[in-house]
């Protein structure tokens, strides 16, 4: 009669890790593309007003932000505590609109598409809101966007 001889003990093959540092550079590579960081220093502080009626932007690579609000606490010894606008990094007045949008623009694949988006604080008077929609309308940038949060 045969009978069945035990065989040695066994060994556990050993993983074939040839291939991990390829996977972790394609993750690493996909998390570099997917992720957008701040593009800009905020110089203004601002608390953005609530609003009942809210879209959310579709496109934001066509978007240009212009920040008005109070300086930041460690600028405004320079600055002084008033109403202030911002333009990408640095401060600016009502006039240098026009060139921060015509800048925008030529950036852009699509410059018909457009828009800017005022993120103002809440304190903020209703004048320079009016001095920049004029300055706007003379760009001929004409779809303004207002950043507001959900309200309860």
């Amino acid at each position: 009669m045969a009978g069945f001889k035990k065989k040695a003990s066994r060994e556990i093959p050993e993983m074939n890790t040839s291939s991990l540092p390829d996977l972790i550079f394609t993750i690493l590579f996909f998390f570099m593309m997917v992720t957008t960081m701040r593009e800009v220093t905020l110089k203004v502080k601002f608390t953005t007003p609530a609003g009942t009626e809210l879209e959310k932007l579709e496109k934001k690579s066509v978007v240009s932000f212009i920040y008005v609000g109070p300086p930041t606490d460690n600028l405004r010894a320079q600055m002084g505590s008033g109403t202030r606008i911002q333009l990408n990094d640095r401060f600016a007045e009502t006039r240098e609109i026009i060139d921060f949008v015509a800048a925008e623009r030529q950036g852009m694949t699509n410059q018909a598409e457009q828009v800017i988006s005022i993120k103002a604080d809440q304190g903020t008077q209703m004048g320079y809101i009016t001095d920049i929609k004029e300055v706007l309308r003379k760009s001929w940038a004409l779809r303004i966007n207002y950043s507001a949060t959900k309200r309860n």
